[in-house]
């Protein structure tokens, strides 16, 4: 099948399993999409959420009717599985039809935006991500869960490698490394966890079918509900920091019920589930947003108890300033455009090179920009200037065209749970105080600082430096 830019309809689709799961014999749009997948015909059945319904119908020895999607690289194939298991005698294996058969474009625009806020929502819950290069090697991994620390142990002692080749990647029999929209959903676990993960991998770059490099996210299906279990190395970590209490138990078990309200809240305000009235939309949105307030509080709260813990220190490696601050314009991309904000990146890439930790660079940037849209006018600009400063220095200022700070303020802006009466404009909540105390913390902990000024023109304008490479 080739790529195409409208939908792509059959009336249906069928193939004929074993006992085993091979896919023994398909049509010619079943078997595309299997081969695709990375499987071959025959062969084990490589579209993982039709696997497990035939496993499912197969063990069960029950017929199921169901729904089902896959990507088979370019497009969406979705349609209407049945599947019907065969007796001993007819092989043990299934039937499978798959009804009103379609393979549609990926997202449009409008779709795309509620993508990218669930992309958010997977951020806030991951608790390991990762930066792989266009290849999907590793570059840089780190994790929160005490559960992970055997994984971003391994991570470091090999650089470079394949990140899958780290985990056991579940519902999937082909070889690795696959097209990333393959594994992006999927299911994975590793050595150290009891737990299982859910797999993101988003795209950097302008073109998604050729991307430049990847974000990781492993997202926990569930809570670490207690610490038995856990490798040696990971609990003398929580036993050197006993006063640990949200980033350690609380945060681990209420981030994944919080993230699910969040998202079904979002899908019932965006209509995605079905026609709804304006105003239980509108309830849907509220919820969400309490939701988002509530997961952006324990973010806050786990990050003061590690920027405190005594002892705490950041990794050190080459951080691209430029690129650092268009990937976190790129992540608030959608926030920016519901206020009507335009985000303008400057700064030649390569130019301004710190010895930081991108990850807690990326943190700060996205703190100071996210409080820019929030407290700017809407329909104003937010500037992100990269630059050299000499003297050994380099660095990243974050400007916004709002009400600005005055000189008493900026001696207290930095100060634990200080907002100085910046309400956001139009009456939204501004936060928990904590996110500048944060990350100038996390700022000072990289051996650089981070202070405030009045930005030309009117407005503030902050300002983040590091030591060069």
């Amino acid at each position: 099948m080739n790529t195409m830019d409208r939908t792509e309809s059959l009336l249906g689709a069928y193939g004929l399993t074993d006992a085993c799961d091979r896919l023994l014999s398909a049509d010619d749009a079943l078997a595309n999409l299997q081969e695709r997948c990375g499987g071959a015909l025959p062969g084990t059945l490589a579209i993982p959420e039709l696997l497990a319904l035939v496993r499912q119908a197969r063990v069960m020895r029950l017929r199921i009717a169901r729904p089902f999607s896959a990507f088979d690289g370019d497009a969406e194939v979705s349609g209407f599985a049945r599947i019907h298991p065969l007796s001993d005698t007819e092989g043990g294996g299934c039937e499978v039809l798959v009804e009103n058969w379609q393979r549609s474009p990926l997202l449009d625009a409008g779709t795309r935006a509620f993508a990218e806020r669930l992309d958010a929502i997977d951020r806030a819950t991951a608790e390991v991500s990762a930066r792989l290069d266009a290849r999907q090697r590793l570059q840089v991994l780190s994790a929160t869960a005490p559960d992970a620390v055997m994984l971003q142990s391994a991570a470091m002692q090999q650089p470079g490698q394949l990140w899958s080749e780290l985990v056991e990647v579940t519902g999937i029999a082909h070889h690795q490394p696959l097209h990333w929209r393959l594994l992006d959903g999927g299911a994975c676990r590793f050595a150290g966890s009891q737990r299982n993960w859910r797999i993101r991998l988003i795209p950097f770059g302008p073109d998604a079918q050729a991307p430049t490099g990847f974000e990781l996210l492993l997202i926990p299906e569930e809570p670490l509900m207690a610490l038995a279990g856990l490798p040696p190395h990971a609990s003398e970590v929580l036993e050197a920091s006993p006063t640990r209490l949200v980033g350690t138990a609380l945060a681990p078990v209420l981030r994944q019920p919080v993230a699910r309200i969040i998202a079904n809240a979002e899908t019932i305000r965006a209509r995605l589930a079905g026609p709804l009235r304006d105003e239980y939309s509108d309830y849907a949105g509220t919820i969400a947003s309490a939701g988002q307030h509530l997961a952006a509080m324990l973010d806050d709260l786990a990050d003061l108890e590690v920027v405190e813990t005594p002892g705490f220190a950041t990794a050190k490696e080459p951080v691209d300033l430029a690129d650092a601050a268009a990937r976190a314009a790129g992540i608030l991309g959608v926030r920016a455009q519901n206020r009507e904000t335009v985000l303008v990146v400057e700064g030649e890439h390569g130019a301004a090179i710190a010895s930081a930790e991108f990850r807690r660079v990326l943190q700060i940037l996205i703190n100071l920009i996210g409080n820019a849209i929030a407290y700017a006018p809407a329909a104003s600009t937010v500037t992100i200037t990269a630059f050299t400063a000499g003297d050994g220095r380099v660095s990243v200022t974050v400007a916004d065209e709002g009400q600005g700070v005055t000189p008493e303020q900026a001696e207290r802006i930095f100060d634990k749970g200080e907002r100085l009466g910046r309400d956001s404009d139009g009456g939204r909540d501004g936060g928990s105080g904590l996110g500048l105390y944060i990350s100038r913390r996390l700022a000072r902990a990289m051996a650089g600082d981070l202070t405030v000024a009045a930005a030309p023109g009117g407005g503030a304008l902050f300002r983040l430096d590091l030591p060069a490479l």
